[in-house]
């Protein structure tokens, strides 16, 4: 099950982003000394109270069983464009079409906001990952590289 996030599931949420994002950190060397603004450490109750309250961003978690264990968040842009967030699923329960669930219903979220496109940022040199949004009909628009992450920040874009 999908539903909006509300104040009592910030902690959880962290918590969810936080380990998952986790993989990615380990995966590919990234610690809080050469990456602190990478999600796995820059995710925080305070950031994400922001979110929710300060921005008033559409924020979404997958149950199961009680559990959160995905989550994703949106924030609307000009020019008819949203920007996805922190799209995750915890790590035992990957791989079983929670992750297209999630961008299903962030796609239907995104046409109700009234806008066309939605766009998204990732490490680039994540192949596996870059693949999979691929595959949910994303594009490549382009890279970036930031001089606080030992990473090239990609691009993608999907028209709704």
């Amino acid at each position: 099950m999908i539903r909006k996030v509300g104040q009592e599931d910030i902690k959880e949420c962290v918590d969810v982003i936080v380990k998952s994002f986790m993989t990615v950190a380990d995966e590919f060397g990234f610690t809080i000394g050469n990456a602190p603004r990478f999600t796995a450490f820059a995710t925080t109750e305070e950031r994400l109270n922001w979110h929710l309250n300060g921005e008033r961003r559409p924020m979404y978690v997958y149950i199961e069983d009680d559990i959160i264990v995905g989550y994703y968040s949106l924030l609307v842009q000009e020019n008819e464009k949203c920007e996805l967030n922190n799209v995750c699923v915890l790590p035992k329960h990957r791989h079983n079409g929670i992750g297209e669930k999630l961008m299903k219903h962030a796609f239907a979220t995104v046409a109700e906001l009234g806008c066309k496109k939605i766009n998204i940022g990732i490490v680039e040199e994540n192949i596996v990952l870059k693949e999979w949004y691929a595959s949910q009909g994303f594009i490549h628009t382009g890279t970036q590289k930031f001089d606080f992450f030992p990473f090239t920040c990609g691009y993608m874009e999907k028209t709704i």
